[in-house]
């Protein structure tokens, strides 16, 4: 097998290497040296042959003194990339690895799911990729997630605000780079905890666009899935997406939102009644 970095082929003897090896030569794969901007990753271990798709890594520093470097995987449309839409894409977490969206969710690739036999792991192509129709940025943050990190203690620092704001930085000097997706429409994206993310940064491209920060935009909406907004209102809602979702009866849900007044999480604990429909819904 060999795997390319930085335009050098490399020979490596898979033989050799334990399991814990494998996962040490992956992270040197992956992990660039933040002075190198990008590189195309032409092979990657457990896939046979060439990646049928453009893969590129690297890092975008995004704060003033450039200590806070982001991460990213970008996959380049399988259909027509001078017109498909552009995603960004964001895994909730907070903090977890942009890879898990590539490899378990909407990434052209999969890990080839067997029965543990000693062997390494194998990765086959995902046919239902959302990069048969969008260009996608995977992007490893807020900072300390996968391999994003900061060369200095205060910008380890981090919280939902400072996260969209690093992001919408992100997207700007990358698309800096990338110009001929300037004109591409636009979607963000992400799931789990992202639902707190997303349309942050959403609102601030939208306040760019206004104020003409350069580049122009494209922005056409964003995307989540399974998001987080408020815990409290969250939860609140389980009780009636279970009913919706037939997963309870009629009569139950009714109950429930008699004796317990719409109210399932800060619950009243002499409202025995509420307690025992809450206990039915759960069974």
């Amino acid at each position: 097998m060999k795997v390319q970095i930085h335009k050098q082929n490399i020979d490596i003897d898979w033989t050799n290497f334990s399991n814990l090896g494998y996962l040490y030569f992956i992270m040197l794969l992956l992990l660039l040296r933040p002075t190198v901007s990008l590189s195309t990753i032409k092979y990657i271990p457990g896939f046979s042959g060439s990646l049928p798709f453009k893969l590129e890594t690297g890092y975008i520093g995004v704060d003033e003194n450039q200590d806070v470097q982001l991460f990213y995987y970008f996959i380049e449309s399988e259909g027509n990339p001078s017109e498909d839409p552009l995603v960004l894409w964001l895994t909730g977490g907070p903090g977890c690895s942009a890879f898990s969206g590539l490899a378990f969710e909407i990434g052209p690739i999969r890990f080839d799911i067997v029965k543990y036999n000693g062997s390494l792991p194998t990765m086959a192509l995902h046919p239902h990729s959302w990069t048969k129709v969008s260009s996608i940025i995977f992007l490893d943050a807020p900072v300390g997630t996968g391999f994003s990190y900061s060369r200095s203690f205060q910008g380890s620092k981090t919280g939902d605000t400072k996260f969209a704001k690093q992001s919408y930085e992100f997207l700007r000097k990358w698309l800096l780079r990338h110009p001929k997706f300037i004109r591409n429409p636009l979607y963000v994206a992400g799931d789990s905890h992202s639902g707190r993310i997303v349309p942050i940064i959403s609102s601030k491209i939208s306040a760019g666009i206004e104020v003409g920060h350069e580049p122009p935009i494209n922005l056409k909406g964003y995307v989540l899935g399974n998001p987080a907004t408020d815990s409290k209102f969250d939860d609140n809602s389980k009780v009636p997406f279970a009913h919706r979702m037939a997963l309870i009866s009629d009569e139950i849900y009714q109950s429930a939102k008699r004796n317990c007044r719409g109210e399932y999480v800060e619950v009243d604990k002499s409202n025995v009644q509420c307690a025992k429909d809450l206990k039915a819904i759960y069974e």
